[in-house]
């Protein structure tokens, strides 16, 4: 493990020689304060993989071998009837497997296998729980699909009807991971949430066959429709809030559905394609948040060649220009995925009146991609302005 100096400040790394390694770690770090990792596990487990860099089996290895671990915990305290103290062992393990998941290639039924555990860990957290109040929940979907997800009910509100946060994660994201990182912090703030696997992510594309698509905001759509229908929650103050390759999503969704009334991005984005076929073109051989083999196993496709076609309507020129609610865009000045260059191209061509963008540049808030060197400031700032533009 190490401190690594970058041009703009310092950040610490587990694994110096392997960016994918350290990014997926420094984001199971930031998770420790909602509850789904510990930091002694975590180190125990980046112990374990000194000097294996490069080596996702012996990633996937460690990672399973304290789910299992901390599961055993789980199921122990729950014969026990403390239902709590296996409400957060079910929890962490969820997140060690999920983690273990993100580097099994091919997706098969082991992995498969895993990914269900991962589920049923994070199920048995919610129904052992009641801080916050959840439900497991399905989405109508383009016929008879449906996309899977958790609703999360404000806290300290005494609206009956409170404003509602749909909450997307990114490219390799899950529904279980988002939690931990910003859905505790809107609910605390009045704001029920939305937590979904969308196409391309999660269970969505593990056992429903919903793949990654470039019309992202038929989600959004089907989710406004499904929440329309609800009598607890405002579906009219309604926000889209998402990470990583949601900088994509959200300005996307915000664009073609106007019934959002607010959009946050949780980095930039500008043109995937771009971005991609750098990606391709290097051999993999710069920074990726996970396995090149992602790309094309997201799309549907047989080759990254394949993929790079589809990935042709993921650009937000002339898309960004036509929303109209107020937009938030964070990004930080380091980013080793996305390029600051990006978010300005961004946050210029977009068409909203009300608009902000907020660059950190470390001591303020991570300046790696989604902040996730230095979280909390972070998410405090998105979490607040949220709540201020929904009125909640």
């Amino acid at each position: 493990m190490a401190v690594k100096a970058t041009r703009k400040r310092q950040w610490f790394t587990a694994f110096p020689k392997d960016y994918r390694w350290s990014f997926i770690t420094s984001i199971n770090l930031m998770r420790v304060q909602g509850g789904a990792a510990d930091t002694s596990e975590i180190f125990e487990i980046c112990r374990r993989l000194e000097g294996k860099e490069g080596n996702d089996r012996a990633w996937v290895r460690e990672w399973v071998r304290m789910g299992d671990r901390v599961r055993a915990m789980a199921q122990a305290a729950q014969r026990k009837g403390n239902a709590y103290t296996a409400a957060d062992c079910y929890n962490r393990a969820c997140n060690y497997y999920q983690a273990a998941d993100r580097f099994m290639f091919p997706k098969n039924k082991k992995s498969k296998a895993l990914y269900r555990r991962s589920i049923d860990c994070f199920h048995r957290y919610l129904r052992l729980t009641d801080s916050p109040r959840a439900e497991v929940v399905e989405i109508p979907f383009e016929g008879n699909n449906k996309l899977p997800a958790y609703f999360i009910h404000a806290q300290n509100t005494k609206k009956a009807r409170p404003p509602v946060v749909v909450q997307y994660t990114g490219f390799d994201g899950t529904k279980e991971g988002g939690f931990a990182l910003a859905t505790l912090a809107l609910v605390r703030r009045g704001m029920s949430v939305v937590l979904a696997d969308t196409p391309g992510v999660g269970e969505a594309i593990r056992f429903r066959g919903i793949y990654l698509r470039h019309d992202y905001e038929v989600a959004g759509t089907a989710i406004l429709d499904w929440l329309e229908k609800r009598k607890d929650v405002n579906a009219r103050r309604a926000a889209i809030f998402a990470s990583s390759l949601g900088g994509y999503y959200a300005p996307r969704t915000a664009a073609m559905e106007r019934r959002f009334k607010a959009a946050v991005a949780w980095g930039a984005q500008w043109d995937y394609h771009a971005i991609w076929k750098r990606r391709i073109e290097a051999a993999y051989k710069i920074q990726l948040p996970s396995p090149g083999s992602h790309l094309a196993w997201s799309l549907n496709t047989k080759t990254a060649e394949e993929a790079l076609v589809k990935l042709e309507g993921f650009r937000l020129d002339g898309v960004a220009q036509k929303m109209k609610c107020p937009f938030l865009l964070v990004h930080g000045d380091d980013d080793q995925q996305i390029p600051l260059s990006d978010a300005k191209k961004l946050f210029n061509a977009v068409g909203s009146k009300d608009k902000t963008m907020r660059v950190y540049s470390g001591p303020d808030g991570g300046a790696q991609h989604c902040h996730m060197d230095y979280l909390q400031p972070v998410v405090s700032y998105l979490a607040d302005w949220t709540a201020e533009k929904l009125g909640a």
